[in-house]
Formats: structure tokens, C-alpha cells, sequence
């Protein structure tokens, strides 16, 4: 039976990209895992990879074809034996239809999020991106105090690698909207000393990966003036980024710093999930007056969840949120392991165990009183995160339960983590190196003994 191969997504962000290459012809003999096209974007040339085992029956855009849309067919596989010749050929894309200039574009559809006690009762709630609320928390302390600005690179020209600063360049200028070289210990340096000098930088990683090069900057400098000048100079500044896996970006740049920066006195460290979390912490992590570590993730940018319609809608660190409440076993995430905790609670229920799943949302300060609270309820508890198991956020939460709730807890802690490999390019192995939902409800089912 014929198989059609589709324009990937090489990147969560990724609409369209150039077929640049074909490796295979028509009548070749396609194998799983195999090379196949070269498609590039914006960013870069990416090799793509055959999924199915077949040969290659017709290629339906030519190589050098630009602006090729995600989930176009580009080729179709066939099986040996089977005529290609009968494979009709690609329609044409239909003409688009005039709508009136009345109708409006639907509204995205926002994640259903527990009602913030934070937030008064009938407050307006808009659907909003990750992305959006990041972009709106910034801009909002811009305008509200002038010695707030942003660089990084391409956080001006291009609005962000992820879009995320989008439209800032035009309101605020290139005073307060900054391009940088490509030099992360250079600009995180400058940065720093900027807030020595009173400034509130907002530094934008374009993955927290790239950090490395400036972590003698962020943690010798940034998390420890304070305390060594005896209270004399401290550094309000906001390190912001993408951070953790992507897609198919392999070992150097999939990396969760979650648990490396939350050990760190001096720094403040945050990981939030959904939209309005995004935008009322950011907007308190500028208004900080210590450094502060805020990690995001590539995948959640495009998410919708509903945000808050307030002038000035902050969450303070430290305060955990309960996504769902539960009897039988607590589930402890943030970031996108709260997309797992989530998914893992939907088909708990099914099988008759009711899960509470708590939203940590900063590391540190980190809400441990509501984790503990809760297994003093449910009697077991099981983490969820994408970082390495040796010295993950789930030893050091299992490390507290033992101390404060031990009579408490009627099973193990189980941490579910990313796996102690550096993470693959290949998409099979990618896979198989994080977390899954599968692996959440299996530790749920071992510590509930059902």
C-alpha cells in the first residue's frame, strides 16, 4: 500500500522550509532511519530521515522547492512489487476562498487551567500563547520602568529566535532592545555589570545550553555579589531562555538545567507551564532584586492556555499550584513534565485511581509544604521531570518526604526523569530518552500496588 511522506516539522516553530535536496531517487530502495532529503530553514540544513521501509515511488516536489508547507506530501513509498505508475499526481492547491473582511479568524483553543485564587472571581480570560505571555510580561515592565531592557541574539531584528520579542524593537527601540554577538560569557558579562550599576537587564538565551559559556558570569558573579559584599551590591537581572529538549537537536542543545541552577544560593530559579504563569511570574522575576534563572521550553511557546486580563497580574515565588486534586497518589512536575502529569492523571482516572498533580513552578524557592501536605492525603507520591536522575528535582523532593513525611508515605517515592543518556538526533532514540506518560501511570500503578 502506497505511503506518503510528509514535509516535517524539524522544529516545534517550523511552518515551511526548502526541500533542498532529494539523497534518493524514484526506484531506490528507502529503509527506516535512512537519510532521505535535506530540508532547510531558516536556522539551518537538517537531514531527514525515513520512518517507513519501502521504495521510493514518486517524488512529488522537486528538490530547490521553497516555502513548502508542514504536512505537505513530498513523496510517496510504495511497496515492492507495487505499481508507482498509478499514483496520481499531486492536485493542485485549491484557490483560496475571499472571506468578508468581517469574519474573524477562531480563536485558538486555550488549555483549561485551575481558577488562580489570586484572581478575582469574574475576571476576563483571553486565550494566549506561551509565547505571547512571555512577550507581554516584558513589555509591560518596560513601559512601567525605564531601566528594564532586553538583549540577547536576534531579540531585536529578528523578535526572537521563537518570536518571543516580538514588536518590543518597534515600541521601546534599539536603546532597550539590544542585538548581541554571537558571545554568551561576553553579553551575560556586560549584563551583570549593567546591574551592578543599577540597570534591570533581561538576558534572552537562545537555549540555555548556550549558557555554558557564561555560567562563571551567572553563578561567580550574578548569584554571589550579594552575600560577598556583605549586602553592599547585589544584581537584578533576569537570565531567560529556552530550555530542555526540542525536537531532533541532539546532546548539545537538549539539555534540562533545571536541577544544576536550583542548587545554586544566590539565584532564583523558575520553570513555569502554562501562559498565565509564564506572564505573572516573569513579570516578578523582573522585579526581583536578585538574579533570577527563567527556563522555558521551545515546545510549550505555541501552547494556549488562558490568561488573566488585569493591569497588573504578578504570582509570587514559592507558591506551588494544584492542577487537579486527588485521593490515591500525589504527582509532582513542572515545566513540560506537567504535560506527562497531566496526560498520565486523564487515564489514571480511568482505571480508578484519583491523582492530585501539583505544578511546582519555581525550584527555588520551592513550595516543598504543599508536596507534603498532599502526601499526607494521598500517602504516595511520584515526580515528573525531563533533567538526567543523578541529583534531579525528584531525589531532592523524595530527600524531604523522607525527613517530613515519612510515617506518611505507604510506598517508595518513584522520580520519573529523562534517562541517563546524552540526549540522541535520531527521532527513535530521542523518543525513548524522555519521559512518557506511559512510564508516569506505570510508577502510579507501583506505588498504589493496583
Amino acid at each position: 500500500m502506497a505511503t506518503e511522506i510528509l514535509m516535517p516539522a524539524l522544529s516545534p516553530t517550523m511552518e515551511e522550509g526548502t526541500l533542498a535536496k532529494w539523497l534518493v531517487k524514484e526506484g531506490d530502495a528507502v529503509e527506516s532511519g535512512m537519510v532521505i532529503a535535506e530540508i532547510e530553514t531558516d536556522k539551518a540544513t537538517m537531514e531527514f530521515e525515513a520512518v517507513d521501509e519501502g521504495i521510493m515511488g514518486k517524488i512529488l516536489i522537486p528538490e530547490g522547492t521553497e516555502g513548502v508547507a508542514v504536512n505537505t506530501p513530498i513523496a510517496v513509498l510504495v511497496e515492492e512489487g507495487e505499481d508507482a505508475s498509478a499514483i496520481p499526481e499531486p492536485a493542485a492547491a485549491p484557490a483560496p476562498t475571499p472571506t468578508p473582511e468581517t469574519t474573524a479568524a477562531p480563536a485558538p483553543v486555550a488549555i483549561e487551567a485551575p481558577q488562580d485564587p489570586g484572581i478575582p472571581a469574574g475576571t476576563e480570560m483571553k486565550p494566549t500563547t506561551v509565547r505571547e505571555a512571555l512577550r507581554d510580561a516584558m513589555a509591560e515592565e518596560m513601559r512601567r520602568d525605564e531601566t528594564v531592557y532586553l538583549m540577547g541574539e536576534e531579540v531585536a531584528q529578528y523578535q526572537g529566535a521563537y518570536k518571543v520579542s516580538q514588536g518590543l524593537l518597534d515600541e521601546f527601540g534599539d536603546k532597550r532592545v539590544i542585538d548581541t554577538p554571537i558571545t554568551e560569557h561576553g553579553f551575560t558579562g556586560l549584563a551583570v555589570g549593567a546591574s551592578f550599576g543599577g540597570l534591570k537587564p533581561i538576558v534572552e538565551y537562545m537555549t540555555f545550553n548556550f549558557a555554558m559559556q557564561a555560567m562563571d558570569q551567572i553563578i561567580n558573579s550574578a548569584a554571589k555579589t550579594l552575600y560577598m559584599s556583605g549586602g553592599q551590591m547585589g544584581a537584578q537581572i533576569v537570565f531567560r531562555g529556552a530550555n530542555g529538549a526540542a525536537s531532533r537537536v541532539a546532546a548539545q542543545h537538549s539539555q534540562d538545567f533545571a536541577a544544576w541552577y536550583a542548587q545554586i544560593p544566590g539565584l532564583k530559579v523558575v520553570m513555569p507551564y502554562c501562559a498565565a504563569d509564564a506572564k505573572g511570574l516573569l513579570k516578578t522575576a523582573i522585579r526581583d532584586p536578585n538574579p533570577v534563572i527563567f527556563l522555558e521550553n521551545e515546545i510549550l511557546y505555541g501552547q494556549t492556555f488562558d490568561v488573566p486580563v488585569l493591569d497588573d497580574y504578578t504570582i509570587p515565588f514559592g507558591v506551588a499550584k494544584i492542577w487537579r486534586e486527588g485521593t490515591d497518589v500525589t504527582i509532582v512536575s513542572f515545566g513540560i513534565g506537567m504535560k506527562y502529569a497531566l496526560e498520565a492523571a486523564d487515564r489514571l482516572a480511568g482505571d480508578g485511581i484519583s491523582a492530585e498533580v501539583i505544578d511546582l513552578r519555581t525550584l527555588r524557592p520551592m513550595d516543598t509544604a504543599t508536596v507534603i501536605k498532599s502526601v499526607m492525603k494521598t500517602n504516595r507520591c511520584v515526580t515528573v521531570e525531563e533533567g538526567w536522575p543523578v541529583g534531579s528535582i525528584g531525589n531532592h523532593i523524595s530527600a524531604v518526604l523522607m525527613q517530613e513525611a515519612f510515617d506518611y508515605l505507604d510506598a517508595p517515592v518513584i522520580n520519573c526523569t529523562g534517562k541517563d543518556v546524552p540526549m540522541p538526533y535520531a527521532a527513535n532514540l530521542e523518543k525513548l530518552a524522555l519521559v512518557t506518560t506511559d512510564e508516569v501511570v506505570e510508577a502510579v500503578h507501583q506505588v498504589t500496588y493496583r
